[in-house]
């Protein structure tokens, strides 16, 4: 009987990934009136940090790929848009394969883009001029939806200075050749 309570207590609590907590339903407001540049990091992978040695690109074999959570995860975040009727343009990713699927998975289409590659082996030279690039696209949206970018922690990191966890969406404003940060929607809360 205990057992039982718990069980549905638990229940209770667990609700699918990003579902709306007071916190986010500002956030998921605003992104029904588009104008804003959603960074989304890539859902769960398997474990580990980068990709395994002598990895290529475009052979997802060889990388560090999503995991059964991450694809399931992937599906979720394009669910949730859905039903919220979140109006969507470009969905724009690295061409790491862990990125393109979550793009697919969420979306249904994506479009690689070199400039969301990861930056983790990079050079600071190399980083940065990525993180110019995706200022110059992003920083000037004004579309009348939103712009989607997967990508990496690192990226993220160098874009709004903040890391996020796998599948964590950052919520921005752009303006000005920036973006500023609105909120953080999370995975699993």
């Amino acid at each position: 009987m205990l057992r039982r309570r718990f069980l549905a207590a638990l229940a209770a609590c667990a609700g699918p990934p990003l579902a709306a907590a007071d916190d986010d339903a500002a956030l998921w407001q605003r992104l029904r009136g588009g104008g804003h540049v959603l960074l989304i990091r890539h859902a769960a992978t398997h474990p580990g940090i980068g990709d395994p040695p002598g990895f290529v690109l475009t052979e997802c074999h060889t990388q560090r790929n999503l995991s059964d959570l991450g694809r399931r995860d992937a599906r979720s975040i394009g669910a949730a848009f859905r039903s919220r009727d979140i109006p969507l343009g470009n969905i724009l990713s690295s061409r790491w394969c862990r990125c393109l699927d979550t793009a697919r998975l969420a979306f249904g289409r994506v479009e690689p883009a070199p400039m969301l590659d990861s930056m983790f082996n990079d050079s600071e030279a190399q980083g940065q001029a990525k993180v110019r690039q995706v200022r110059a696209r992003a920083g000037h949206y004004d579309g009348k939806d939103n712009l989607v970018l997967v990508t990496h922690d690192v990226n993220i990191r160098a874009l709004v200075g903040e890391g996020v966890a796998q599948g964590d969406i950052v919520v921005a404003r752009p303006g000005g050749g920036r973006l500023e940060k609105l909120g953080v929607l999370r995975a699993h809360a």
